[in-house]
């Protein structure tokens, strides 16, 4: 028999061999949304845009600092680094491309439940492919 293409979820996972997990997505693209109204970032204030414990978010921005994507000091400020802002910048990009996809195929049934779980699975290049038919179907209306 020969070798499948396929794989499960935690196989592609393993496959692509990321350090950063959906979790640590969500908290850095929130802290970049935040980051463009106002900086620097509390962990309050994180907490409360994420519907989390502060103590969930300290843990966690403990994880980004280590992968250089924020500063961070227990009990102070979050501050993105160029590289967290960079990928920040993508993850928001992310999101908002899809969200503008969802909506186009069904505004009233358009759920922000199902950006947030689709989001983590997508490569860039279909998104470019999204983006680039999104942007067919705003000049042919």
């Amino acid at each position: 028999m020969e070798k499948s293409e396929f794989y499960t979820l935690q196989g592609y996972r393993s496959k692509n061999q990321t350090t950063i997990t959906a979790s640590m997505e969500d908290y850095l693209e929130m802290i970049y949304r935040i980051s463009q109204v106002e900086s620097p970032i509390t962990v309050k204030q994180l907490a409360s845009s994420l519907n989390v414990k502060p103590s969930s978010v300290s843990k966690m921005c403990s994880r980004l600092k280590n992968e250089q994507l924020i500063t961070f000091e227990r009990y102070g400020n979050i501050d993105l680094t160029e590289k967290g802002s960079s990928m920040g910048k993508y993850l928001l990009w992310r999101h908002e491309l899809l969200e503008s996809l969802f909506k186009m195929i069904s505004e009233e049934d358009f759920q922000l439940e199902q950006v947030e779980k689709v989001e983590h699975f997508i490569d860039s290049n279909t998104l470019k492919h999204i983006e680039t038919f999104l942007q067919s179907t705003k000049k042919s209306s």
